[in-house]
C-alpha cells in the first residue's frame, strides 16, 4: 500500500511539473521506473522500464489532449500525420532495445545525456523572453512531419518516453512553428506512437516476472498505472497552476533536477 501511495505521489510530482513546463512526465516516470525494476533485480529492467514507461506516457498525454481542446489548441491531420510518420521510429528503436547491443549501460547513458539536453533547454527557456505567440501557423510539410516524427519516436523507444523533448525543439526552432502549437502537435502525435510502442513490448517474448503480478508482456500495469493516474491529475493541477506561477524559476530548477538525476543514473552503473 505504501509503495503504490508513493508511485502516486510521484506521478502527481511529474504531471505537475508537465503541465506548468510543457514537458513529458515521462521524463521523470522512466527513472523512477528504471530504479524500482533495477534495483528489484529484475531480468531486463530496461525493457520493463521502457515498455512501463511508454504506457505511463500514453495515459499522460492523454490528459494533455483532452486539455489542448478544452483550450482550443488542437491540430488534429498534423498531430496524427506527426504521428504516424512517428511509428516508423518507433519501431526501428524497438529493434534496437531489444538486440544484444542495447542494456543496461547503454540505456543510463542515453537517458543522462537526453536529461542534460532536457537541462540545456529548460535553462534556455528560462533566459527567453520572446513572445512565440506571435509566429504564424503554418502546416508542417510531409518532410518535416517524417523527420520530426522519426526523431522523436525513436528516441521514445530507447529512452521510453513521449519524445516531445526532440519533437517539440525540432518543430520551434528548425521549423519555426509557434511553442504552443508545437507542444499540442506532439502530445497528439505521442498517442500514436507511444500506443504502438508499448503494445509491441507487451507482446515481445521473453519477459518472465515483472514487479507486480499485473503484467503483460514487459509491460507492468501494477507499477505503471499508479504512476499513470498521479501524472494525470498533476496535469491538469500544472495546466491550472502554469498562468499562476513565474515559470522561469521553474524551469531552472527542474534544470538542476535533470541534472541530479543524470547523475544518479550514471552513479548506478558505477
Amino acid at each position: 500500500m505504501l509503495e503504490l501511495l508513493l508511485l502516486l505521489l510521484v506521478g502527481l510530482v511529474a504531471g505537475i511539473l508537465a503541465g506548468l513546463l510543457g514537458i513529458g512526465g515521462g521524463i521523470i516516470f522512466t527513472p523512477v521506473l528504471f530504479f524500482l525494476f533495477d534495483g528489484a533485480g529484475v531480468e531486463n529492467p530496461v525493457l520493463w522500464t521502457v515498455a512501463s514507461g511508454l504506457f505511463c506516457t500514453f495515459i499522460a498525454a492523454s490528459g494533455s489532449i483532452v486539455r489542448q481542446y478544452l483550450q482550443d489548441n488542437i491540430f488534429w491531420g498534423e498531430g496524427i500525420k506527426l504521428g504516424l510518420m512517428g511509428v516508423i521510429g518507433v519501431y526501428a528503436g524497438k529493434l534496437v532495445i531489444t538486440s544484444p547491443y542495447y542494456n543496461r549501460t547503454e540505456f543510463v547513458i542515453f537517458f543522462s545525456i537526453m536529461l542534460l539536453y532536457v537541462a540545456y533547454m529548460m535553462f534556455g527557456r528560462g533566459k527567453d523572453k520572446k513572445d512565440e505567440f506571435d509566429r504564424e501557423f503554418e502546416p508542417l510539410k510531409l518532410q518535416q512531419s517524417f523527420i520530426t516524427g522519426g526523431c522523436g519516436g525513436f528516441v521514445a523507444a530507447l529512452a521510453g518516453v513521449g519524445g516531445g523533448g526532440v519533437m517539440v525543439p525540432i518543430m520551434n526552432l528548425f521549423y519555426k512553428q509557434p511553442f504552443r502549437k508545437a507542444v499540442s502537435v506532439s502530445h497528439l502525435a505521442m498517442i500514436l506512437m507511444v500506443t504502438t510502442g508499448w503494445l509491441q513490448l507487451a507482446f515481445e517474448p521473453g519477459a518472465i516476472s515483472g514487479l507486480t503480478e499485473f503484467s503483460v508482456g514487459y509491460v507492468d500495469f501494477g507499477a505503471a498505472f499508479p504512476l499513470a493516474i498521479g501524472g494525470l491529475i498533476g496535469g491538469f493541477g500544472g495546466a491550472y497552476l502554469n498562468q499562476k506561477i513565474k515559470r522561469k524559476y521553474l524551469q531552472w530548477g527542474f534544470a538542476v533536477l535533470a541534472v541530479a538525476m543524470a547523475g544518479r543514473l550514471v552513479y548506478s552503473i558505477l
